[in-house]
């Protein structure tokens, strides 16, 4: 194969942060540097999906070598006190605010890889030049962001510091209508003043720490002081003619490789629609009980993940799937709400990255003085004591982050992912599926009618949600053989916003969802 090195590409669910990435890039930036100015970028577009009061996790991929994984994803507070008689973690306001924000050490963690392993060409003025230039300048409110203003303003208007940020008048936003954030501005100019570190041990630090626990949170300055992004071993599977690399835990990646680990050994190309979809959603139940019995903080971790990945572990699951019968459903679900987004640059760096607030603007509290939202991923801990995903100081929930890449035997690559909780799996597997098998292209994966199974952002059902297009071919036959299904419309926001860097032996192609308001790009240099 000759590898397209003159080609770059960048997509992402939000037009100005695939333009802002593809800009570094035509100007010889590398992968990296694209995607830290992408994940700036979106984190102002899109601040009820994403931001750098979120965390992120990282897939790097440079030709002929192994690829490199960042957990970029925060630990709790050092004092739980405030727990002790609390049945659940609060899902919104201050004592959700309960884990460190890691993305911001992760962007540094892997522009630090980027100085010593390629060629840094960009500044982080430069890199947050789109970010700091929508924040001030402003930017148009999109449906998507308007829409969750208006559904969570019940929710959401009386948590600390929400409504002098995200309000007009008290009103929530307005599609297509102007919206500044300047204080969000001074907060990426600082970072580009002091540096990223001064997030988690400068001033910056200082004054979100203090926000935080006048908001009633228990993370501490000394929280912040302490962490410090990391990389990690990628977990991988082999499957044939294939090699697929996701993050291990605290995320759901071992539940996307066990979910097409079992769709590989047991396809067949002669199978119809239906069959291919039922195999796809019965592994995908396999997958889920695991995952909710066993990911929890790396350090915590009863079995290694990778004995859920051997050919015996693989066949046994396959042994329980009956292809005439769906199993019953639901086990535990989970919410969430994301951003994927991929980059590859002229010399072949290919980088698949997921940042996340966990629930729609997170825990709703925001730092007044940055106009910054703090995620909620604390509340995936259990307050139960024996749990294995039970809340510890200093430990790291279960995940549903995982952004996910395939390197094929014949040095074929595809970056893909997306956003929604449950749902990140199972699209997952749909465009794989729809790429790799069906020879799709990226734009037909994703924008065809897709399913989920369980819960995702917005929504708090468990059964096997399918959109309209799909539900009129396959609808009756998955009752029939025992799924509990709802329609739901086509290119309904609630499957979330997928995307793809595909790198075939002619070309390279890109593709973005359109259930979200993205870009994406191929160019030629």
């Amino acid at each position: 194969m000759t590898t397209l090195y003159s080609q770059i590409a960048m997509t992402a669910p939000h037009a100005e942060a695939a333009i802002a990435g593809q800009k570094i890039l035509e100007n010889g930036g590398t992968a990296i540097e694209a995607m830290v100015a992408a994940a700036a970028t979106i984190s102002v577009v899109y601040p009820h999906m994403t931001g750098l009061g979120g965390d992120g996790f990282w897939l790097i991929h440079q030709p002929g070598k192994s690829p490199v994984a960042i957990d970029g994803s925060g630990y709790s507070a050092n004092n739980l006190d405030c727990y002790q008689n609390l049945e659940s973690v609060p899902a919104r306001g201050g004592k959700a605010c309960i884990t460190i924000a890691g993305a911001v050490s992760g962007w540094q963690k892997a522009l630090q890889w980027n100085e010593q392993n390629l060629t840094a060409s960009h500044t982080l003025d430069e890199l947050f030049g789109p970010a700091i230039m929508a924040a001030e300048q402003g930017f148009s409110v999109s449906e998507s962001l308007a829409e969750c203003t208006k559904e969570k303003y019940l929710e959401l208007h009386r948590v600390h510091g929400f409504a002098e940020t995200f309000l007009v008048n008290q009103n929530p936003l307005s599609a297509g209508n102007t919206f500044k954030q300047p204080k969000m501005a001074n907060l990426l100019r600082l970072l580009t003043k002091n540096g990223l570190d001064d997030f988690y041990r400068g001033e910056v630090a200082k004054n979100i720490s203090s926000a935080l626990i006048s908001a009633g949170s228990s993370l501490c300055f000394n929280d912040f002081n302490d962490f410090e992004a990391q990389f990690v071993s990628p977990l991988q599977v082999k499957l044939k003619g294939k090699t697929l690399f996701n993050l291990g835990a605290p995320t759901q990646g071992l539940a996307s490789l066990l979910i097409l680990a079992q769709f590989d050994e047991l396809y067949d190309p002669n199978m119809n629609e239906i069959e291919s979809m039922h195999l796809i959603v019965e592994a995908t139940k396999n997958a889920f009980v695991i995952r909710d019995k066993f990911i929890t903080d790396a350090q915590k971790l009863k079995q290694p993940l990778e004995s859920f990945l051997t050919s015996e572990s693989i066949k046994k699951l396959c042994d329980t799937i009956d292809m005439d019968k769906a199993q019953p459903w639901p086990k535990q679900a989970l919410l969430g709400d994301t951003v994927w987004m991929g980059a590859r640059d002229q010399n072949g760096v290919m980088v698949s990255y997921i940042q996340s607030l966990y629930w729609e603007f997170g825990s709703g509290v925001v730092i007044p003085e940055y106009g910054l939202v703090w995620n909620n991923r604390g509340i995936s801990f259990s307050l139960d004591s024996e749990h294995h995903n039970s809340l510890e100081p200093r430990k790291k929930p279960l995940h549903t982050l995982n952004p996910a890449l395939c390197i094929f035997d014949d040095d074929r690559r595809l970056a893909y992912g997306t956003m929604g909780g449950e749902g990140q799996p199972q699209t997952q597997a749909a465009i794989y599926h729809r790429i790799v098998n069906l020879q799709q292209t990226p734009e037909k994966a994703i924008a065809e009618p897709r399913w989920l199974l369980g819960r995702t952002w917005g929504d708090l059902s468990n059964n096997l949600k399918i959109e309209q297009s799909l539900f009129n071919r396959i609808g009756q036959d998955f009752h029939n053989i025992g799924h509990d299904v709802q329609c739901v419309p086509d290119l309904s926001e609630m499957m979330g916003h997928a995307g793809v860097i595909y790198e075939r032996q002619d070309k390279v192609l890109a593709g973005t969802d359109p259930r979200s308001d993205g870009l994406a790009i191929v160019k030629d240099l």
